[in-house]
């Protein structure tokens, strides 16, 4: 399915493509002949991540420092990159998330995680889409969202709201740009370590608290698993797949779902199921 020409010629653009996921998107794009453009607050840390790339794959890597809360610097960073060909495809992936009890948060806190994620989602979704829609051009829109978008997330509220808001702007877009050719897709993914996510979302103080017991297939998710369904999602083979946000995380949603109870009763032996059979026969007569 990965030949690696499936992305050749495609101009793709992924916000917060410097460092951890979206760096590993960028990479697999690369690989598959996509033409990357990445976008970050630091010009330091893209330059550093455009020279892995070239290096790695022999392709240019375009880049661009912009702060996605700012609207108008959205919009002149979009006629920069414009200014050098239309992209095919955006990734919102830029974000910010810390735990916090919800009481505690202060408007600006609470502002840091939503400006970024929902409205700098937006600005680059909305303005990609006016140049596609004005040119006549189709496109594909990426988002990178989180399992909090579909279940809320306690003590990382702001982050639950800011992705709920990007997955219904997901669904609302899909029908309304979708006449027009404009394909919207998200991933919600669960436990994929990276240096950012992991200081910010498992300090020391949780160290030892869980393992991945809360996980059905025991273990965290790679980077290159991500990037696989993100290539695959923003490639000609996902052409008629809109709307949808596509839950990569080994089964956790689903084992949360199922209550404690059902994560207790995986461990148990066949003492306490025999036990468990006799007590229920015992009701039942």
């Amino acid at each position: 399915m990965f030949r690696d020409d499936l992305l050749a010629g495609q101009r793709i653009l992924v916000t917060g493509g410097g460092t951890g996921l979206g760096r590993a998107m960028v990479q697999r794009f690369a690989a598959l002949g996509a033409r990357p453009v990445i976008l970050g607050r630091r010009a330091d840390v893209l330059a550093d991540a455009a020279r892995e790339i070239e290096a790695a794959h022999g392709v240019a890597v375009e880049t661009h420092a912009c702060d996605v809360r700012d609207a108008g610097a959205v919009e002149a960073c979009f006629d920069r990159i414009w200014a050098n060909g239309p992209l095919d495809t955006l990734v919102n992936n830029a974000a910010g998330n810390f735990l916090a009890r919800s009481e505690t948060l202060s408007p600006r806190a609470f502002d840091a995680v939503v400006d970024i994620v929902l409205k700098g989602g937006a600005y680059c979704t909305m303005a990609a889409g006016r140049r596609w829609i004005a040119a006549g051009r189709p496109g594909n829109v990426l988002c990178i969202l989180t399992q909090s978008a579909l279940t809320g997330a306690p003590f990382k509220m702001p982050s639950a709201v800011a992705k709920a808001g990007v997955l219904s702007m997901i669904r609302s877009l899909a029908v309304e740009w979708g006449p027009h050719g404009i394909r919207l897709v998200g991933i919600a993914p669960g436990a994929f370590p990276t240096p950012g996510a992991s200081g910010q979302l498992a300090p020391s103080t949780l160290a030892g608290a869980q393992g991945n017991e809360d996980i059905a297939l025991r273990r965290t998710g790679r980077l290159d698993e991500l990037a696989d369904l993100a290539a695959f999602l923003v490639s000609p083979q996902a052409g008629y797949i809109t709307g949808e946000a596509i839950v990569i995380d080994g089964g956790k949603w689903l084992q949360g779902a199922a209550g404690p109870g059902g994560v207790e009763m995986q461990g148990w032996d066949e003492a306490r199921w025999a036990a468990t059979r006799a007590e229920t026969s015992r009701r039942q007569k």
